[in-house]
């Protein structure tokens, strides 16, 4: 399991180290989760906005997935275990 600090960790280790570094340290991290917060609160919004552009053009949108899963399956059946005789 890897190893991670959540928002109330990181401020509870700032109490503790009492250094210059350490606080700087801890500050920038205390401001990524708050970065962070702020961006997942906006993602619904995003993933609206997405939806919305792609109801607006429903022809491009098919052709991209088209395109992408046909990708996927080319690169799926390169990628199978050959059977039958070797040579």
């Amino acid at each position: 399991m890897p190893f991670a600090f959540t928002e109330q960790g990181i401020a509870m280790l700032s109490s503790v180290l009492n250094s210059e570094k350490a606080i700087e340290v801890n500050i920038s991290i205390i401001r990524a989760f708050v970065t962070f917060r702020q961006f997942s609160l906006t993602y619904n919004e995003l993933k609206d906005r997405i939806i919305e552009i792609e109801n607006q053009f429903p022809d491009i949108y098919k052709a991209l997935n088209y395109l992408v899963e046909k990708d996927k399956t080319i690169e799926e059946n390169t990628n199978r275990p050959q059977i039958g005789y070797k040579k």
